[in-house]
């Protein structure tokens, strides 16, 4: 099943390379005004949002649900969304 996603939407997300994920979090790959996530339930897949989705409802919707799960404590060293990556595609396809 394929996610279409607008074309504004294709130019904010960013997916990192599967080789990034072991990288740091604060490593050069990560442009300045974004942040990486890690999204997945059991194989964790490294985005790079923007930090203007932080303040969007539905991304705080998914930050609840992290805290929920997490705590402070994310496995990752990062921001670990436990949802299914087309969960995440499907809300951050809505964002602005």
């Amino acid at each position: 099943m394929a996610i279409r996603l607008p074309s504004a939407a294709k130019h904010i997300l960013r997916r990192s390379a599967p080789t990034a994920i072991k990288r740091s979090s604060t490593s050069l790959d990560v442009p300045k005004g974004f942040f990486p996530v890690y999204v997945g339930e059991s194989q964790k897949k490294r985005f790079v949002v923007p930090l203007s989705f932080l303040n969007q409802p539905l991304f705080q919707g998914l930050l609840r649900k992290a805290e929920e799960e997490f705590g402070f404590d994310h496995p990752m060293g990062g921001v670990t969304i436990p949802c299914h990556e087309d969960v995440f595609l499907d809300v951050i396809s809505h964002l602005n």
